[in-house]
């Protein structure tokens, strides 16, 4: 997936999003970015389509048509508290890419949400049932969608990544896939991987974390 692409940007308002988005239309890519709040996305550009609305109304076939990647970074620790938000969302979403012949999924996940078949390491479930126990919501979610995909969607090719998501601040470095260490990386950081991610046949399938590159 190096040549020119249409993506799907679910999530384009967020931290990690804009920063996806600006990164995606550099390198030449098209995008479409679904909006509940379009005056939040602070970019304009001829190749980016903003189209406003919300995961609970949605034409899936008209928003998929011509698309070539979907990338997820979506995350509402309050909704998630009360229900699976985005896990119902992917349940409609894949169905509907299947249909389109969308082929690539990108899922941003946390990296306190564990991986199918592997628990987190104690040190993260420390940090999971104290510091972040707020979003235990998000973390089950993130953990039922990759299951779904993992168990249900395997004709997909979905990606996960588990980001360590840290602050807004400049690039520290250049983030690799890890399937045991998770840096915390800034957010134009886990853009950039994403990004890159998407053409990373080896990542198909996966649901790593990402760790800073070793200088």
């Amino acid at each position: 997936m190096t040549h020119r692409q249409t993506f799907l940007v679910l999530g384009a308002t967020g931290q990690t999003g804009q920063h996806f988005t600006r990164l995606a239309l550099e390198a030449g890519h098209r995008l479409r970015a679904l909006a509940r709040t379009p005056g939040k996305l602070a970019i304009e550009h001829d190749d980016l389509e903003v189209v406003q609305g919300s995961l609970d109304d949605l034409d899936l076939d008209a928003l998929l048509e011509g698309v070539d990647a979907v990338v997820m970074m979506l995350g509402d620790a309050a909704a998630q508290r009360e229900r699976q938000v985005n896990t119902t969302f992917v349940r409609s979403l894949v169905p509907a890419m299947r249909r389109s012949g969308t082929r690539r999924l990108l899922y941003q996940a946390g990296g306190l949400s564990a991986a199918p078949g592997k628990p987190l390491a104690p040190a993260l479930r420390i940090v999971r049932s104290t510091i972040a126990r707020a979003y235990i919501g998000q973390h089950e979610d993130n953990e039922a969608v990759m299951r779904y995909l993992d168990q249900d969607a395997r004709d997909i090719e979905w990606m996960v990544h588990r980001a360590g998501i840290g602050s807004d601040g400049p690039s520290k470095g250049e983030l690799q896939r890890s399937p045991s260490i998770i840096s915390i990386g800034t957010f134009v950081d886990c853009a950039t991987y994403n990004l890159h991610m998407l053409s990373d046949d080896s990542a198909v399938h996966t649901c790593d974390g990402s760790r800073y590159r070793r200088r």
